[in-house]
């Protein structure tokens, strides 16, 4: 979607919606894990983050477990048609049994294209929503739209993920899901109460490596789990001065606004995942640093003409940042961003506990009593055991991003279709995010702790399953 230089984040003013319910604010007792679970309980640190407040009262059941309707057919309606969403709906095209009824981007052109798309693959024409930002709300409002897939800038995912569940449609969110955490406690509350789900479309859960590490975790080839790092580390400094790679520079302004983590998600989402955050553990706090912000400026003094408007903007986001989350479990999450300084791309994407250890980019693992020596042992030797049923059922699957983009869609059109409870829910996609917020604020609180809340309220204790469940018959 076309978006001009952004205000101060604040999708209340936008929508008129009801009074904030703790902006800012952390919440939730700390807890343990349910009595049964294969790891013995490690104490939550004695002293919780300063400014610990009760969790809001749930005004609506949980959405832990709840599945899909079952449904012969998807309808799906897209908003946003930038580089992401122009990639992505040939995947939902690609699928049978989905079909793309309504599109919605305010630069015509980019519309339309996305329309072409449909009848070439031989659908009806979609509807076309095209007048100003705000056509979303049109589009969330047909009868024939069962989810709404967000593919905008950031400042906007909010405020539609909230229009598609008022409307009472499913909706998935490409990351992050929001940019404050009262925006994140209003996403659980609406799903609760319109009892439609709102996921973080985390791509990276599915990647191949991930999904091989996860199900190894799950058998406990690594042991008892201690430790796990991710990151978004990827120079991103020619993309976000480019005049023609994003709708304006609405991604590069961020920087001119925070000092946190503004991309979480690809590096928490699947570690998460591994150490069953919200299903069994809870993250409960976050304590980040941040070095100065210099690689953005440096790149504008080389590479742009300086009567670029890029020139009239002070940069004040970390170059690096990263952070350590604490989970209940006593674990200890790794998280770092950098976007702004030139290196190789690297999620980091790492696991250790009692028995061994893997680690990415490159892909290397040692775990006991297969390697020794300290020598890294081949990682591929675990693929024909442990690769995930959707890797093994589709093993070029199309697209970038290696083929987890594919997947991710894939996957969520068969749960809707199986009617199957999604891999991911609004709980996962609230605490995945969460480190946005609270990392910038953490960073100007000089590195202090700041708690994580439960938005699960008391459900992360259960166990139950995810990504790594059973192929469906």
């Amino acid at each position: 979607m076309n978006e001009q230089t952004p205000h101060a984040p604040s999708r209340r003013q936008a929508l008129g919606a009801a009074a904030a319910v703790g902006a800012g604010l952390g919440a939730g007792a700390l807890g343990g894990p349910s009595a049964g679970t294969a790891e013995a309980a490690v104490p939550a640190p004695a002293s919780a983050p300063a400014g610990t407040v009760a969790a809001p009262s749930r005004r609506g059941a949980t959405m832990a477990g709840v599945p899909f309707e079952r449904r012969s057919t998807v309808r799906v309606g897209i908003v946003g048609f930038g580089n992401r969403g122009g990639s992505m709906i040939g995947h939902f095209l690609s699928l049978p049994g989905v079909r793309v009824t309504a599109v919605c981007d305010p630069v015509r052109d980019k519309a339309a294209r996305a329309s072409a798309k449909v009848t070439a693959a031989g659908q009806p024409a979609p509807a076309l929503y095209t007048n100003g930002e705000n056509d979303y709300e049109k589009l969330c409002a047909r009868s024939d739209v069962d989810l709404v897939y967000v593919a905008t800038p950031w400042d906007s995912h909010f405020a539609i993920a909230r229009a598609a569940m008022l409307n009472g449609k499913h909706v998935g969110v490409e990351c992050p899901v929001a940019m404050r955490l009262d925006e994140l406690w209003d996403l659980v509350d609406l799903s609760e109460q319109t009892r439609r789900h709102c996921m973080q479309l985390e791509n990276c859960c599915y990647g191949r490596n991930e999904m091989r590490v996860l199900r190894m975790a799950h058998a406990g080839k690594f042991g008892r789990l201690l430790h796990g790092a991710g990151a978004y580390n990827h120079d991103l400094r020619g993309l976000l001065f480019s005049p023609t790679y994003y709708e304006g520079p609405w991604r590069r302004l961020w920087h001119t606004r925070m000092r946190g983590d503004l991309y979480p998600n690809h590096g928490f989402g699947p570690v998460a995942t591994y150490m069953d955050v919200n299903r069994g553990d809870r993250a409960v706090s976050i304590s980040s640093f941040g070095t100065p912000a210099l690689g953005l400026a440096e790149y504008r003094e080389a590479n742009v003409a300086s009567g670029d408007p890029s020139w009239k903007e002070s940069y004040t986001g970390s170059d690096r940042t990263i952070s350590l989350v604490q989970t209940a479990r006593g674990r200890v999450i790794r998280l770092e961003h950098d976007v702004s300084t030139p290196h190789p791309y690297s999620r980091v994407n790492s696991l250790g506990g009692t028995r061994g250890v893997f680690e990415d980019y490159p892909a290397r693992v040692y775990i006991e009593p297969d390697h020794q020596d300290d020598r890294w042992g081949d990682f591929s030797a675990y693929a024909a055991e442990f690769d995930h049923w959707l890797w093994k059922d589709h093993a070029n699957p199309p697209g970038a991003h290696g083929g987890m983009d594919y997947l991710m869609v894939y996957r969520l059109m068969q749960c809707m279709r199986l009617g199957l409870t999604p891999d991911f829910d609004v709980y996962d996609a609230a605490v995945w995010t969460a480190p946005l917020p609270l990392s910038d604020a953490s960073i100007k609180a000089k590195g202090a702790p700041q708690e994580i809340p439960d938005f699960t309220r008391g459900e992360w204790a259960a166990a139950r399953s995810g990504v790594d469940s059973v192929k469906p018959a």
